[in-house]
């Protein structure tokens, strides 16, 4: 799975909020296609526990990743 440069945040700024939407989809596909990963792996007896911890951190990135987009996508809005 290819995850986005460090440099992604300076890259949003550049994109249409239509691009930023439909990149967030992917990557919500890619987060849930992930967690399904892991949850067949550690049912699996004899999974790859090394294997387990590379997919969890793969999403904790696409995680962090999907909060900078949400973040760019929802006004700040001061009450």
């Amino acid at each position: 799975m290819n995850l986005p440069p460090e440099s992604a945040p300076a890259d949003l700024s550049m994109k249409t909020d239509e691009v930023l939407q439909v990149e967030l989809e992917v990557l919500r596909r890619q987060h849930r296609d992930l967690d399904e990963a892991i949850m067949a792996l550690s049912e699996k007896a004899g999974s790859d526990q090394l294997t387990i911890q590379r997919f969890k951190k793969q999403k904790l990135q696409l995680k962090d990743l999907i909060s900078r987009i949400e973040d760019r996508l929802t006004p700040d809005i001061i009450a």
